[in-house]
């Protein structure tokens, strides 16, 4: 597998401290950003290897199902580690989480007429 993305993007819940919300919305945030034509040279973006690496302040309360079903092709493999920022806001239940996102998207080149280079 080749590394052939890597995108970084940045969510934010502002109403309610929900740490997958606010991952949810950086993974859309750093998706936006590329473009699957690549895949199409080479393969079928479903055969795409995706790794998507999410940092908030409490990771254990982020629900990976929910963060793999926001991939839209490929095998997701996610990572939680400790990152992004809390901060009061406007207190009570408007408490802001903000969750720091990197999408990497790998693929299998081999066999193909087109290589990538270093």
């Amino acid at each position: 597998m080749k590394p052939i993305i890597c995108e970084l993007g940045m969510g934010a819940d502002v109403h309610g401290h929900d740490y997958t919300k606010a991952a949810i919305r950086g993974i859309s945030d750093a998706i936006r950003h590329s473009s699957l034509t690549l895949f199409y040279t080479y393969r079928h973006p479903s055969e795409m290897l995706v790794e998507v690496t999410v940092g908030v302040s409490e990771p254990s309360k982020v629900d990976i199902n929910e963060i793999k079903a926001a991939i839209p092709f490929g095998d997701v493999l996610v990572n939680l580690v400790d990152g992004g920022l809390d901060d009061i806001g406007m207190g009570g239940a408007e408490d802001i989480a903000l969750a720091a996102v990197a999408v990497k998207a790998y693929l299998d080149t081999g066999g193909h007429k087109l290589t990538l280079t270093k």
